[in-house]
């Protein structure tokens, strides 16, 4: 409960709300606690909620309270409880939109189909419509979406589409910029016109010819930036693991696939898998199609996925493997670890990613991870800030921006 109110005043304040900070009175201290704890834990406050103060506090009941009346919003009364009314789920959303900032929404709706097992009522238009839209809730909805009803469908496509629109308005823009940078400067040129030359690569490439007496470097081979052309200069394979918890990443994954799919100098192929393979390349210039052909949930078998890329391969030295898999594998591991290293061996560029998402550290198959760590296919969590930068040293193989945390150790 404590998440859902580390701002228990939501919007602006108000009469029941005064303004709070380092000089916040006792008697403000304790109506904010008295909102963490709520009325069975928090009486010996002596803080009694009114107004807006009781109806955030109703909402918060209804959720992390222990009772199970249908609705409940009643100030002092903890007994309250969603229960599985659609009419009173849709009003409490309405309510916490109301009370709370949207990243505590987003929180809180989280929890309540978690916790009370509100899945099923995400099937109806009405609840679609009341809900605030975000990753995980996308992600939600695609693991029903076998399940929905024709009439639920459509409105889930759109409420899919406005998520995957503000991703790639965030995403995009960088993601091509950077890749672009990174394509032309792996396109070198051996006599390369002044402007294109690649100073960097030519010092490193000519240190042998270095004087001392004259502190220079004789550059006897230029090294040059290639000039932008349309020609397809690296092949891209996105293999997503869509078991249940890789739903965030297999949102981001969409995306991106699509952002790189729009990229003339990429030749981009998106896989998705559980214990089957499923190769949704031809939906890449709709993320929100790509979404809607996975199917959350299942089993893994990561090696018969790489048997599918690794079957896709025809310009080794040119090709980057991503996989974004948890590693909890069940297929065959050794056979699994020999598809890396046979691929790593034949050039390609090989990355693994535990998670491409927002959230913290993701659980994961340790043994499998340092497995491919000594196969020099170190695997780490990545954020979707990050993922341009990753595919940018992927492209002009070069160490990658690993981040500096266990996962990745």
């Amino acid at each position: 409960m404590t998440t859902a109110t580390d701002t228990p005043t939501g919007g602006e304040a108000g009469p029941d709300r005064p303004e709070a900070g380092r000089g916040a009175t006792d008697e403000e201290r304790l109506r904010r606690w008295r909102l963490v704890l709520g009325g069975d834990s928090a009486e010996s406050t002596g803080c009694t909620l009114t107004g807006r103060d009781a109806a955030m506090d109703g909402a918060l009941n209804a959720l992390y309270g222990g009772g199970s009346k249908p609705g409940g919003r009643g100030g002092n009364e903890r007994s309250a409880g969603l229960g599985a009314s659609a009419p009173s789920v849709a009003r409490w959303l309405g309510d916490i939109r109301t009370y709370f900032p949207s990243s505590v929404v987003q929180v809180m709706q989280r929890d309540a189909i978690d916790r009370l097992g509100l899945s099923t009522l995400l099937l109806e238009p009405e609840m679609l419509e009341a809900v605030e839209v975000d990753v995980h809730l996308v992600g939600t909805l695609l693991s029903l979406s076998k399940a929905m009803p024709e009439t639920t469908k459509e409105t889930a496509r759109v409420v899919v589409r406005k998520v995957v629109e503000d991703l790639e308005k965030r995403l995009a823009d960088r993601t091509r910029a950077t890749l672009t940078g990174a394509l032309d400067r792996s396109s070198k040129i051996s006599r390369p016109r002044h402007h294109d030359i690649d100073w960097d690569r030519t010092i490193r490439a000519n240190l042998k010819n270095y004087l001392p007496e004259y502190g220079t470097v004789v550059p006897e081979r230029l090294i040059g930036h290639g000039r932008a052309d349309r020609s397809v200069k690296k092949d891209v394979i996105l293999c997503i693991d869509q078991s249940g918890s890789m739903a965030a990443s297999v949102v981001y994954a969409s995306v991106f696939g699509a952002v790189l799919a729009s990229m003339r100098t990429l030749r981009t192929r998106l896989v998705v898998f559980d214990t089957a393979v499923v190769d949704l390349t031809d939906q890449l210039d709709d993320p929100v199609d790509v979404l809607f052909g996975t199917r959350l949930g299942g089993g893994t078998d990561i090696n018969r996925a790489l048997a599918y890329c690794q079957s896709r391969v025809t310009r080794p030295a040119d090709t980057v493997v991503v996989l974004i898999s948890d590693l909890y594998e069940g297929g065959i591991r050794n056979e699994m670890l020999k598809r890396v290293a046979a691929m790593k061996a034949s050039g390609v560029q090989f990355v693994t990613l535990l998670a491409l998402s927002d959230e913290g550290a993701p659980a994961y198959d340790r043994e499998h991870a340092a497995a491919l760590g000594a196969l020099g296919a170190p695997a780490f969590a990545c954020t979707p800030d990050l993922f341009p930068e990753v595919m940018a040293a992927a492209l002009e193989r070069r160490p990658l921006p690993v981040p500096d945390t266990e996962i990745s150790r």
